[in-house]
């Protein structure tokens, strides 16, 4: 192992250096033609980008291989993304430079941040949290009283119909421009996969299991706080890790139909429209960055609520 992983940051070392190499062309300073010798070197890098990711994945004996990996790999995703729009002179209205898009984020670094707070920090997180508590009660109330099943479920699969560009102009005129219409429209996103994803891991325990606790004569909060809450986690957990990704894309696009003047998706809108592309794709690394970051961290959360089931210890 210690052998391997010697080889692997070696070859990562040599990778450094010759990205860096290949940055001194003219052509990647925009200081002059892409020639054909930059072009074969540009292959050779990408031939070294691939056997270094190849390389990253097949390590074994870390938790985080699957963290190393992604980081390489989106490491090359910027470089060359770097290097082939200054190389190729891409007009930045079509595709800025992510040096130009760093320097837009530390520019207007406040900026963002009052898009943060107001976009993630009310809209999101509100809704998020309200979406996910109400699904989940509802799959109970669903679960203890099955004649509800032939009401509510049929109604409540018709909020995931509902298209967010129609709902989203209402919930504006519902709640006004701040943040609670975002909410609301995030809760109408996030009840549903809320709600199906509880149902089924209330279902996921076993028959014995369950027969066991019938011959126990365990009352039926027993039977659901000992075995089949504890079952449902790993779907619970699915529904909060999707419902994450879609609070987030539903509260941005349902700033397009009237925000104040702050938030991720008010600050895509307007600077779109005035083509400043380096901040709008910087508003874009925010929220996606802000997905993962949370993402990651709902994982690390199931890691330890629910680390005996199976799906978690084989991942």
């Amino acid at each position: 192992m210690g052998s391997v992983m010697l080889r692997t940051t070696a070859l990562l070392g040599t990778c450094l250096v010759c990205a860096a190499a290949l940055l001194q062309f003219p052509a990647a300073q925009g200081a002059g033609t892409a020639t054909g010798g930059f072009w074969w070197a540009t292959l050779a890098v990408a031939a070294l980008a691939l056997w270094s990711i190849h390389r990253t994945a097949a390590l074994e004996g870390t938790r985080w291989v699957g963290t190393l990996t992604a980081g390489v790999f989106g490491l090359w995703v910027v470089y060359f993304w770097q290097l082939l729009v200054t190389a190729l002179e891409v007009p930045r209205v079509l595709l800025p430079a992510p040096v130009l898009i760093l320097d837009s984020m530390v520019m207007h670094a406040p900026k963002l941040w009052d898009d943060f707070v107001q976009t993630v920090g009310k809209g999101v997180l509100v809704g998020w949290v309200l979406g996910c508590t109400l699904g989940f009660g509802v799959a109970l109330a669903i679960d203890r009283l099955p004649f509800l099943q032939r009401g509510l479920l049929p109604v409540a699969s018709l909020t995931s119909a509902v298209p967010l560009v129609g709902v989203a102009p209402i919930a504006v005129m519902w709640f006004g421009f701040e943040w609670p219409s975002k909410a609301a429209v995030v809760v109408l996103m996030t009840f549903f996969p809320m709600l199906v994803s509880t149902l089924a891991g209330l279902k996921a325990a076993g028959k014995l299991e369950r027969e066991l606790m019938y011959s126990y004569a365990a009352s039926y909060s027993r039977t659901l706080l000992a075995l089949r809450l504890p079952s449902a986690l790993p779907f619970v957990f699915g529904a909060l890790k999707i419902n994450a990704t879609l609070a987030l894309i539903g509260a941005i696009v349902a700033e397009f139909f009237g925000s104040p003047t702050q938030g991720l998706g008010f600050r895509i809108s307007t600077e779109a429209a005035k083509m400043n592309m380096p901040l709008v794709w910087g508003a874009i690394v925010v929220a996606a960055v802000t997905g993962s970051v949370v993402y990651a961290l709902l994982v690390q959360l199931e890691r330890r609520a629910a680390f005996w089931h199976p799906s978690v210890r084989s991942a």
